[in-house]
């Protein structure tokens, strides 16, 4: 079952932004990853935030949602909620086992819709960095963009396990090609080596369109 009669132009609705910081003394890589969507920002806001919405286009989530609270989504990451301004703005940290980022999603009303902005700040790990780029989450969040898309179009929840089979098809295979290059052209407009960066971004695309089944006997 096909979820994107044309993949590379929905990959394409993201625009893409690599730069690089410091936070306590480190260097962080920042990813930033830009969508409109055909709603109002209250309509934006309550997908993203819901706890019971979330979960229609992304995935299950518990806990509290509000400054201070601590949320966990399934199978992935949790955190604490930071900061909220609805509905303009929220910033959470975003924890997997010992590793901590931060992530911060803004959204701006505009004449064709609410404009999506997503900041997710990490510490460089060299060799991951080296390996797979800015797509090795970047890539992530852009299927994740695009389940939010398909849920806001339809009003309906994705099906979960269409939605993880979907890297491996050949339409999945074409979406995260087209957005792990979007991710290399954005590190390399950062200051990154091009070559290195699209070998990154191969490596990306391979790492995110194994089936599921090729991963188990792997």
């Amino acid at each position: 079952m096909s979820l994107l009669s044309d993949p590379a132009a929905i990959a394409g609705l993201v625009t893409r932004e690599v730069r690089t910081a410091e936070r306590q003394g480190a260097v962080t890589r920042i990813a930033v990853a830009r969508r409109t969507y055909a709603t109002d920002p209250d309509d934006l806001w309550e997908a993203l935030t819901d706890i019971a919405r979330i979960p229609r286009w992304f995935l299950p989530i518990t806990g509290e949602l509000t400054v201070g609270g601590r949320y966990q989504l399934e199978g992935n990451a949790g955190g604490v909620v930071e900061e909220c301004e609805r509905p303009k703005r929220f910033a959470v940290t975003w924890e997997m086992g010992p590793m901590v980022s931060w992530l911060e999603i803004r959204l701006e009303p505009g004449t064709s819709g609410t404009t999506l902005e997503l900041v997710h700040e990490a510490p460089v790990d060299p060799d991951m960095w080296k390996q797979f780029g800015p797509g090795a989450v970047g890539v992530g969040w852009d299927l994740a963009l695009m389940g939010l898309g398909l849920h806001l179009d339809t009003g309906a929840a994705v099906d979960p396990a269409v939605a993880l089979e979907f890297p491996a098809t050949a339409e999945g295979l074409e979406f995260v090609r087209t957005a792990a290059t979007g991710w290399a052209e954005a590190a390399i407009a950062d200051g990154d080596d091009p070559a290195q960066a699209h070998a990154s971004a191969a490596a990306t695309t391979g790492f995110y369109t194994v089936a599921p089944e090729e991963e188990e006997q792997s």
